[in-house]
């Protein structure tokens, strides 16, 4: 008998030590905005559907207060990974940040320019004059703006540039005491979705802007590849579900965000707006990968509009060796 229970004990000491052999590696993903926003859908689906698990990862999300306190965060390593967009590491690099992009969630720019209807707008050249909401002056939304602007021949002393976060953006607009703003697809759903007929062109068909990024700093690259690379594909495989069937992939979302339960129809229409004006793949650019040509020409442009003084070497601000 004596036996038989140190024989069990032994077992048992296996079996948790197994265990822990192949227990799941801690990761904290922190987001520049409330997670529950459907932009970070494919993040949700990943951890809902067991893609995070799949690659051995236990993930847990939390909240920044906004994309300069995550980088910051994930630069000084209190975070393994972080949100931002494409051009994240352009501004907070030169200002010795040491983070690079690890994912590009999509070969086409996040930021809309959009506009009631009935404002007489019917181009970017017909922005002299209005007023446009952007999210802050030190958001992507306001730089993309500026580039939007400058391709038409115009500066923002032509516009009435209003930073006004997006619930004024969304509040404002309905309002009409904005003509126009520089926002996400939901932005525009908010808007439409109280009556008001919306028109709107992508900002990266007269500017190279970019998508939301993963990023992360040199230190974990260099020491957890495998880390950034299992999470990076776990997203990817969440926004393959959306191109796949927007319909089902709303259906899921809701059944893991709890603040979009019964509201699947709206949240398939975002998912929709995402797969067709953000999601597409680019030329020579698989789905997650950065094109090192757009980089350069943001950040070129950055540098000579002054919002970033450091000109930093592109291959220093991102990599796609994660991308399978």
């Amino acid at each position: 008998m004596k036996t038989l229970f140190r024989n069990t004990i032994a077992a048992a000491a296996v079996a948790v030590s197994a265990s822990a052999a192949f227990a799941a590696e801690q990761v904290t993903y922190l987001f520049p905005a409330p997670d529950f926003l459907p932009a970070f859908a494919p993040f949700q689906l990943a951890k809902g559907k067991g893609y995070f698990a799949d690659a051995g990862l236990d993930v847990t999300f939390q909240v920044g207060k906004g994309g300069a306190d995550v980088a910051t965060q994930v630069a000084l390593g209190n975070a393994d990974l972080g949100g931002g967009i494409g051009d994240t590491p352009i501004i907070v690099r030169a200002n010795g940040l040491k983070i690079k992009g690890v994912a590009l969630l999509g070969g086409r720019g996040l930021t809309q320019l959009a506009w009631r209807a009935d404002s007489g707008i019917e181009s970017p050249s017909d922005l002299k004059g209005k007023a446009v909401g952007v999210l802050s002056f030190q958001d992507t939304t306001y730089y993309n703006l500026l580039g939007v602007l400058s391709s038409v021949g115009l500066t923002k002393n032509d516009v009435d540039i209003q930073a006004v976060g997006p619930g004024g953006i969304i509040q404002l607009s309905i309002s009409g005491d904005l003509h126009a703003f520089s926002g996400v697809p939901e932005w525009i759903a908010a808007v439409e979705g109280a009556g008001i007929e919306m028109n709107q062109m992508p900002v990266d068909s007269v500017f190279p802007a970019m998508a939301q990024a993963i990023i992360a700093s040199d230190e974990t690259i260099a020491e957890k590849p495998e880390l950034v690379e299992g999470f990076v594909n776990a997203v990817l495989r969440g926004i393959r579900d959306i191109n796949e069937d927007p319909a089902q992939a709303a259906k899921d979302y809701a059944s893991f965000v709890p603040q979009h339960e019964g509201k699947e129809a709206q949240v398939e229409a975002i998912m929709r707006a995402y797969s067709n004006l953000v999601y597409p793949e680019g030329e020579n650019q698989p789905l997650g990968a950065f094109d090192p040509e757009r980089i350069e020409a943001v950040k070129q442009f950055y540098l000579d509009a002054g919002i970033v003084r450091t000109d930093v070497p592109v291959e220093d601000l991102y990599t796609n060796e994660f991308i399978k």
